[in-house]
C-alpha cells in the first residue's frame, strides 16, 4: 500500500505548475494537477489529497472561493501560493482557512518546508491523543494539564492572557495566525483595542520566553498578518 502524502497543485501558471509537480516528484510526494478551481473542488471531494497547493488567481473562480467551499467539509492543509502581496488579501485566505500562505516568488526549499510542517501538523490533530497533553519544540515544553511552560527545563511564568496565547499558539504550530483569529479566540471579538492588547501580551510573552526576542526562535511574526509558532 503506497502511504505517501497525496498533493493536489492547483495553479493556472503551466510552468509553475510543472516546476512544482516535478518539485514534489522528485521529494517522493504523489500528487495531482489542475489549472481550474471548480476541478480543484471537486478532485478533493473524490481524491481526498492530504494537502493542497493553491494559487488565488484561477481563471474560473477565485482561489478564496475554494477555501470557503472546501471548508464547509474539509480540514484537507491548504498552502496558498500567490503573486498577490496586498496583506488584505493574505490575511483574508487565512481567515477563510487557509493553513499557510507564500508570495511569488519562492524557493522551492521553503515551499517543501511548509508542506512538511502542514503535513505534520495535520497528522498531529488527527491523532487526537497525540500532543493533547504536552507540546515539546525546541527546548520549549507545555504541560496543559498542569497549565505548565518550561524553557529548558525552567519555570516561566506566564499570565492567564499570555498562557491562552500561548496555548492557541501550540494548538496550531507551524501555522500563520491572523491578529483577528488570535483575538477572537482570546476575547472573543475584534472590537476596542485588543490589537494594542495583543501586541502587548505579544511582547510581554516574547521577553519571557525568547533569549533575545529581536531574534526570536519560537514565535515568529508574519509582518501585517500575524504569528506562527516554530513547528521544529
Amino acid at each position: 500500500m503506497d502511504n505517501k502524502p497525496y498533493i493536489l497543485v492547483v495553479e493556472d501558471d503551466r510552468p509553475i505548475r510543472n516546476f512544482i509537480a516535478a518539485s514534489l516528484k522528485t521529494q517522493g510526494f504523489n500528487y495531482i494537477e489542475t489549472d481550474k478551481g471548480v476541478e480543484a473542488v471537486a478532485l478533493t471531494m473524490s481524491h481526498k489529497p492530504d494537502l493542497i497547493i493553491l494559487d488565488l488567481g484561477l481563471p474560473d473562480i477565485d482561489g478564496v472561493d475554494v477555501i470557503t467551499r472546501v471548508r464547509e467539509w474539509s480540514k484537507v492543509p491548504i498552502i496558498i501560493v500567490s503573486a498577490r502581496e496586498n496583506e488584505r488579501q493574505k490575511i483574508e485566505a487565512l481567515d477563510k482557512g487557509a493553513d499557510d500562505y507564500l508570495t511569488k516568488p519562492f524557493g522551492i526549499g521553503e515551499l517543501l518546508a511548509r508542506i512538511r510542517v502542514s503535513l505534520r501538523h495535520s497528522r498531529a490533530i488527527t491523532n487526537e491523543k497525540e500532543n493533547a497533553e504536552i507540546f515539546k519544540v525546541k527546548g520549549l515544553t507545555v504541560d496543559f494539564s498542569k497549565r505548565k511552560v518550561t524553557i529548558d527545563n525552567e519555570d516561566i511564568h506566564l499570565t492567564p492572557i499570555e498562557y491562552k496565547i500561548m496555548a492557541l499558539l501550540c494548538k496550531y504550530a507551524g501555522k500563520v495566525l491572523t491578529h483577528n483569529f488570535i483575538i477572537n479566540e482570546i476575547w472573543g471579538a475584534a472590537v476596542g483595542n485588543e490589537t494594542q492588547s495583543l501586541r502587548v501580551f505579544m511582547a510581554s510573552l516574547r521577553r519571557k520566553i525568547e533569549k533575545n526576542p529581536a531574534e526570536p526562535k519560537y514565535i515568529y511574526t508574519e509582518v501585517g498578518v500575524g504569528y506562527r509558532l516554530a513547528d521544529d
